[in-house]
């Protein structure tokens, strides 16, 4: 048995191609993919060749990017993770035929999997399975951030990922999918006030058909107007935090802006060119300000045991259940048969096209 993959053999070098689909040994499950999620931000960053794993080595012992060959070289075989599949066979009793879960083996139309080795998150019956493209990791990067808010706050004595943003005044900048799914979460959870920052008049529209306040950054100082609204006392005003959803430097210039002081951004930006214009010397300096990352890669110190993956994605389903409807409609703009994956990825990186998500169909 053979599955068609997508493969990126080079920048802008994007084609389908036939691999074997492996022995379904004991224990394993093989799967039919019903919906596969583009990534527009890391997965284009591989077909635009601007990805660091492509050209330097992590090493991961030292935890820093050095000279040397390139960690994940072209061609890549494995791109994407936001996927749904269907078992079609198993050896396991714990996953029965015909079962559809969220997985993260990259755009191909099936996958055979060890469940003991990798994740399978069992999609509830009532869920639009198309939405569950967020639920393996999609929708954890976005808890993991107000995960992160919480810790900020409470340390390791995080009950719940309201800790961090109930009753606060919480701003999110950018208007893609990691930006909305965070300012739904935070919505979701409690907060006070969120507000979604983002230039494209399109992205604006989004947020507010989701039921999101937004503000243009381009128009009137965004960090004036809040400032001016958010007022804790003498000269304590601004978010209480701010997600920083945009991997360019002037979004985290702004999310530095919008704060009050002694405040903190969490950063789940990915910086492809690095942020060299962002002004250290000014308000981050002289107000006192946190930057924390929020990488999926890790969970705040200390909450792994309580916080581990398998919740994120049961607080993603949370999400889903109460905005799934909205997200159906508004957030995912395009379903294109898997067979366009090539030439559909090739226009998102030349700016071709513009999707804010796109769901490959098998």
């Amino acid at each position: 048995m053979r599955d068609t993959v997508v493969v990126v053999s080079g920048p802008g070098q994007v084609e389908l191609a036939e691999q074997e689909a492996g022995e379904l040994g004991d224990g394993a499950i093989r799967v039919r993919t019903r919906y596969s999620g583009v990534s527009a931000g890391t997965e284009l960053s591989f077909v635009k060749g601007t990805n660091p794993f492509l050209n330097v080595t992590f090493d991961a012992t030292l935890g820093l990017f050095r000279p040397g060959t390139a960690s994940a070289p072209y061609p890549v075989t494995r791109l994407g993770y936001m996927q749904v599949g269907e078992v079609v066979q198993s050896r396991t009793p714990a996953i029965a035929v015909g079962t559809v879960g969220a997985m993260t083996y990259g755009h191909r139309t099936g996958y055979v999997a060890d469940p003991l080795a990798e994740r399978f998150v069992l999609l509830p019956g009532d869920l639009d399975p198309m939405l569950g493209v967020y639920v393996a990791h999609m929708g954890p990067i976005c808890a993991n951030g107000l995960l992160h808010a919480a810790a900020d706050l409470c340390g390791t004595d995080v009950r719940s990922l309201g800790d961090g943003v109930r009753g606060r005044r919480v701003a999110v900048v950018g208007g893609g999918v990691v930006a909305l799914l965070t300012a739904l979460f935070a919505r979701r959870h409690g907060a006070a006030s969120v507000v979604v920052l983002d230039p494209t008049p399109q992205r604006r529209q989004v947020a507010e058909a989701l039921g999101l306040e937004t503000l243009d950054p381009e128009a009137d100082d965004p960090a004036v107007l809040l400032k001016t609204r958010w007022h804790h006392s003498a000269g304590d005003r601004g978010a209480d935090v701010v997600f920083q959803c945009r991997g360019q430097a002037w979004a985290l210039h702004l999310a530095l802006r919008l704060l009050r002081p002694q405040g903190t951004v969490i950063d789940l930006a990915f910086y492809q060119g690095g942020a060299e214009a962002v002004r250290l010397g000014e308000e981050f300096h002289h107000n006192g300000l946190s930057l924390r990352c929020a990488q999926i890669g890790r969970v705040p110190r200390g909450l792994a045991p309580a916080w581990d993956r398998e919740r994120l994605s049961a607080e993603t389903i949370d999400l889903l259940h109460r905005y799934g409807d909205l997200m159906r409609k508004h957030l995912i703009s395009a379903v294109v048969p898997f067979a366009e994956a090539p030439a559909l990825l090739t226009d998102l990186a030349e700016r071709r096209r513009q999707e804010l998500q796109v769901v490959l169909t098998c």
